[in-house]
């Protein structure tokens, strides 16, 4: 048997639009001779030709959202309760069981951007696959943005969990699931467009609201679900302890057993 490894997750990176402008992550990146200065301040009577080439070490400063690069969102995240009226959990307090389970994906790149995904297109994608929900399984959703990411238009790409789609494998004992797009809803966009002609501000953010009723995390942002099969793998999303923070940056993987 041989095992394969598949990295789920996208770069951390300047000038990639993955996030909107004021959003995107700031990495600066200081040489092994930038940071010598700053080492002998811990040597006294060292100098800099003391280090091989007078260089000692690399190091990068970050400015980054909890939301930057691929990350898992904690039920905080969407509201202060979760599960009709308990106080919702923090990322340093998500199950690890949680985030180390058999992953399923869901492959809705045929629909187009914006589109609110419903129950029915669940279960009907679960039913082409031949696959029944198991409590605690991954789902992963396959949207057209992951084939965006890098472009001007990613954000704005793909389609988007609604309220009963994400109720629908909440109620089946689902507790992580994640996606390739921006965000697990629609993107703003169009749900901006959508309550310019309704009228109705429950559509915004609903798939994410579901929280309020079943307590769950998931994953945005992540990348290469189209070398996935449908079942199968097991998902590894572990994410970063932050105190009481409302997500957590995640290295996500897949692992195949051939």
């Amino acid at each position: 048997m041989t095992r394969r490894l598949i990295d789920l997750s996208i770069h951390l990176e300047n000038d990639v639009p993955a996030d909107p402008p004021p959003l995107m992550p700031k990495i600066a990146y200081k040489s092994h001779k930038d940071t010598t200065p700053e080492a002998l301040m811990f040597f006294p009577g060292m100098t800099a030709e003391d280090f091989p080439d007078g260089a000692f070490a690399a190091v990068e400063h970050i400015e980054l959202t909890t939301h930057n690069g691929t990350h898992i969102d904690a039920p905080w995240h969407y509201a202060a309760t979760m599960n009709r009226g308990e106080r919702a959990i923090t990322i340093d307090e998500v199950p690890l069981e949680w985030c180390l389970q058999p992953g399923v994906k869901l492959d809705f790149r045929h629909f187009p951007d914006g589109y609110l995904v419903r129950a029915a297109d669940v279960e009907n994608e679960l039913a082409r696959i031949g696959h029944s929900l198991k409590p605690l399984e991954i789902v992963l959703v396959n949207t057209r943005a992951g084939g965006q990411l890098g472009q001007p238009d990613y954000i704005d790409s793909g389609c988007g969990m609604g309220r009963e789609a994400t109720l629908y494998l909440l109620e089946r004992g689902i507790r992580v699931t994640g996606t390739d797009a921006w965000s697990w809803d629609p993107p703003f966009s169009h749900t901006a467009r959508r309550f310019k002609e309704t009228g109705d501000p429950s559509i915004v953010w609903e798939g994410h609201k579901a929280g309020l009723e079943i307590g769950y995390c998931h994953i945005e942002k992540l990348h290469n679900l189209e070398q996935l099969p449908p079942a199968g793998f097991t998902v590894s999303c572990l994410p970063i302890k932050i105190r009481g923070a409302s997500a957590g940056w995640t290295r996500a993987i897949a692992i195949i057993d051939d």
